[in-house]
């Protein structure tokens, strides 16, 4: 029996998780939901946040298959590519993303985008089934906060050790919740059901989050068991209802401020993480559209 190895980072910038997992036996390995650094204010893009990634990698003597997105993230830009280009590894998503696609490239204009995912090397189907190394990888489709929201379930269902499965912005901490549903393509009914989906895995199994957002009197935390999620998450504990979950997802989404990076990180993660091109006075610019969102 083998167990994951795991090593995460945090970007207190974007409050997001990436985590490193790898086969201890094989060395063989996959980074999920990476972060390239962007200064708003600025413009500017930086990579010590990938530096984090490629270094350990290279520390643990890695060899890196896969660059997996849980999905098209609206807080932090992928980098995806550039970890490709200095540690390897295929960059996947969930197939779904043409339908994200759809929607973006109407937003921005982007007559360079193709709407079939040919950015990516590879596109995930619910249930479909992939290795890192000896480590066996189930994709579950889990939709809702968008329609392309993807987590990874790591390990073997007919074995006694639990489950690592990486869930993305499905879940986030017990005091914390769950994610926002309007975004293009999100529904608050469709995620409640994504999250039934991941609450009737054995309660020992281990969710890895994505972000977290933490209150004052406590530090970022990104692990937690689906048991303290059915106790303590106050969206979903057990007994909570489709119908209840809809109504506070529906009203307190409505109160919620577009993510601070959304219109530069969508537009680059819906295509695989690539930089637009340089213009002709060698400069990249990202689009900005007025008053239409």
């Amino acid at each position: 029996m083998t167990t994951a190895r795991i090593q995460s980072f945090f970007d207190p910038a974007t409050f997001t998780v990436t985590h490193i997992v790898s086969c201890p036996h094989t060395q063989r390995a996959a980074v999920i939901d990476s972060v390239l650094d962007y200064d708003q204010k600025s413009g500017r893009t930086g990579r010590s946040s990938a530096d984090q990634v490629i270094a350990y990698v290279r520390e643990q003597n890695l060899t890196v298959d896969w660059l997996l997105e849980t999905h098209a993230h609206a807080d932090h830009l992928s980098a995806a590519p550039y970890l490709r280009e200095h540690i390897g590894g295929k960059i996947a998503i969930g197939s779904h993303i043409r339908q994200v696609q759809e929607v973006f490239k109407k937003v921005f204009n982007a007559k360079d985008m193709n709407t079939e995912g040919l950015e990516f090397d590879h596109l995930f189907e619910d249930g479909e089934h992939f290795q890192i190394g000896q480590l066996a990888v189930e994709v579950l489709h889990t939709p809702g906060h968008t329609p392309a929201c993807l987590s990874y379930v790591v390990g073997d269902k007919n074995q006694a050790a639990p489950l690592d499965v990486f869930v993305g912005d499905t879940l986030f901490m017990p005091d914390y919740g769950t994610a926002r549903c309007d975004f293009p393509g999100g529904d608050a009914a469709t995620l409640y059901r994504s999250i039934q989906k991941l609450l009737a895995l054995p309660p020992q199994t281990r969710l890895h989050l994505c972000h977290d957002y933490p209150p004052a009197e406590r530090q970022a935390q990104w692990l937690c068991t689906v048991a303290e999620q059915r106790a303590g998450n106050i969206h979903v504990r057990e007994g909570s209802t489709e119908e209840a979950f809809v109504a506070m997802r529906t009203a307190r989404d409505a109160t919620l401020a577009m993510p601070q990076l959304i219109l530069p990180a969508i537009q680059v993660n819906v295509r695989a993480g690539k930089l637009p091109p340089a213009e002709d006075n060698g400069v990249r610019y990202l689009k900005i559209p007025l008053d239409l969102l």
